[in-house]
């Protein structure tokens, strides 16, 4: 049986250390006071967990907003919170697809950007349209 070498040994218990209690940091982007194109809003944040892969969104409908969809939803909720896997893909972070292979759409954002855009892809064919624009956008910097 070979023997390991003490130095080979000490690396690899530095490296465990290293490992341990070396710091992370992770950044976390949060969009607020976000316009629709569409709908009012008393508020509308997304935040972005770059180290969880998560896109949260935080909403509350405005009064007329929450009506005009209540008429058709009855499972529609005035104040809701909604998380999505994303990913990173050329300094783009995209949230899961919804739908099917041929006809599916994802959230789109880009990193300090206050516009959120949705990509719809059918057969193949791809098209952005710009659906809020915040006027605020924060990174922070977390430390683990």
């Amino acid at each position: 049986m070979k023997k390991i070498k003490p130095y080979f040994l000490h690396f690899f218990l530095f490296l465990i250390f290293l490992s341990v209690n070396t710091p992370s940091f992770s950044e976390i982007m949060i969009l607020s006071k976000c316009k629709s194109l569409k709908d009012s809003f008393i508020k509308n944040e997304y935040i972005i967990d770059l180290e969880k892969s998560l896109m949260i969104r935080n909403y509350i409908y405005d009064n007329k907003t929450y009506k005009k969809y209540r008429i058709t939803d009855l499972s529609i909720k005035k104040e809701n919170s909604i998380e999505k896997f994303i990913y990173e893909d050329n300094n783009l972070f995209f949230t899961d697809k919804i739908g099917y292979p041929q006809f599916y759409t994802q959230l789109l954002f880009e990193k300090n950007n206050p516009i959120i855009r949705i990509k719809t892809v059918i057969n193949n064919e791809e098209g952005l349209r710009n659906v809020s624009t915040c006027n605020k956008v924060e990174i922070f910097d977390k430390e683990s």
